[in-house]
């Protein structure tokens, strides 16, 4: 009977945890999250140009050693 209380307060106490930490979160305005939106979006697209660019070299570059 004891340890069912105790797994009760340790759970109790545990979601009053989390319910404290929730509280904590501070959630992005709409212009900061459409501001970091873009800059991912813009550096994605930035990544795979460049990652496009270095494979296509590296092809080339393989064509001409191989023959």
């Amino acid at each position: 009977m004891a340890d069912e209380k105790a797994k009760t307060v340790k759970k109790t106490s545990f979601f009053d945890g989390v319910k404290a930490e929730f509280g904590k979160i501070r959630w992005a305005g709409r212009q900061e999250l459409l501001r970091k939106s873009g800059l991912v979006v813009l550096i994605s697209l930035v990544m795979g140009v460049l990652i496009s660019v270095i494979d296509s070299v590296a092809l080339q570059i393989f064509r001409l050693l191989i023959g």
